[in-house]
């Protein structure tokens, strides 16, 4: 079998684990050709193919990003984007595709899986966690990880100040990053999309906090947003396709809870460092166990299906279980966070 893999989206480290499972499994176990294509799904549109062997793979676990390299782009929503797709996996004559992305990149998957009738597995990755159907995507672990250390490097900051540290985590339309890694890290106040916040209330909360410790740490979602009908509208700028922009709802924070508290308050916008560098262990784990299971489910002909953490075991799920839906944060884990 000739198979196509590509990385789609925004990168997260533990995407070259995945890659280099399907290569070295593909190719030892089932004697596939692999065909890895540049930049997502414009490199299959585009027909920007080359093929990977072991030696390609080698020493790529270790490395944050993706050796495919990684674009947003879906083909159905690019004039003529579909034909082009089909033209590819015939002029390369490939069996399948393996297809590593987000809610975006997996949704994209399915429609050319429909409409150009070739056989496709997705590998779900996003920092975000917000993939409905898996326990955990590739990054997720890496990213917490990241955030977490840089909260507890807040602290020491924050105390001999006597601040307010205000740290904004990606997360645009929810809070795994922002809670995980505030609930690890020991943030006192934490900011979900999930759980609309009264600047009120916060301010209220960290006044009383000072009367014995002198400092406190905010960690806030860039996806955030106040309660309707509180005293506060600060809200995310968002940019032209109506996402919030990084840094936006933490300067807004920032100046709101220093303005209602009188303390000082600053702000640290990690954005781009959650995204990279090397993987934690458990990301090349999972992008390892999950390029295994794709390529196994494709050799084995099943399509339309992503692989899924599910408890300890690996998974297969189809699109529909996905498609168009967001992971939230539980509402446990968020009384968690709140009453800590």
């Amino acid at each position: 079998m000739r198979i196509g893999i590509l990385t789609g989206g925004g990168d997260c480290p533990g995407l070259n684990a995945a890659i280099r499972a399907v290569v070295k499994r593909g190719t030892a176990q089932h004697g596939c050709s692999i065909v890895g294509f540049q930049n997502g799904w414009q490199g299959v549109i585009d027909g920007d193919a080359k093929p990977l062997t072991r030696d390609d793979v080698s020493g790529i676990l270790v490395e944050g990003g993706t050796m495919l390299g990684t674009a947003r782009c879906h083909p159905h929503k690019v004039p003529g984007g579909l034909e082009a797709v089909q033209d590819t996996v015939h002029n390369e004559k490939l069996d399948g595709l393996i297809c590593i992305g987000g809610d975006g990149t997996l949704k994209a998957a399915g429609k050319v899986s429909d409409a150009v009738g070739i056989p496709v597995i997705g590998i779900p990755k996003t920092i975000d966690n917000d993939v409905v159907g898996t326990d955990a995507a590739i990054g997720f672990d890496t990213a917490v990880t990241v955030a977490t250390e840089a909260i507890d490097r807040l602290h020491s900051t924050a105390e001999s100040h006597n601040r307010v540290m205000v740290v904004e985590l990606m997360g645009r339309h929810s809070g795994w990053i922002a809670v995980t890694a505030g609930v690890a890290g020991g943030a006192d106040i934490i900011l979900a999309p999930e759980e609309p916040f009264d600047i009120d209330q916060i301010a209220k909360r960290i006044k009383h906090r000072h009367r014995y410790k002198n400092f406190s740490i905010v960690a806030v979602a860039e996806g955030a947003v106040p309660a309707e009908g509180t005293s506060w509208d600060g809200k995310p700028t968002l940019d032209a396709k109506g996402n919030p922009i990084a840094g936006s709802i933490g300067h807004e924070v920032t100046k709101a809870l220093e303005a209602r508290t009188g303390f000082p308050a600053r702000l640290t916008v990690l954005g781009y460092v959650q995204r990279g560098g090397i993987p934690t262990a458990a990301d090349r784990l999972l992008g390892t166990r999950f390029g295994v299971a794709a390529i196994d489910a494709i050799v084995a002909g099943e399509s339309h299906k992503f692989t899924a953490l599910s408890g300890e075991d690996i998974t297969l799920k189809d699109f529909s279980v996905m498609s168009g839906k967001t992971k939230w944060v539980p509402e446990e884990l968020l009384q968690a966070a709140s009453g800590l």
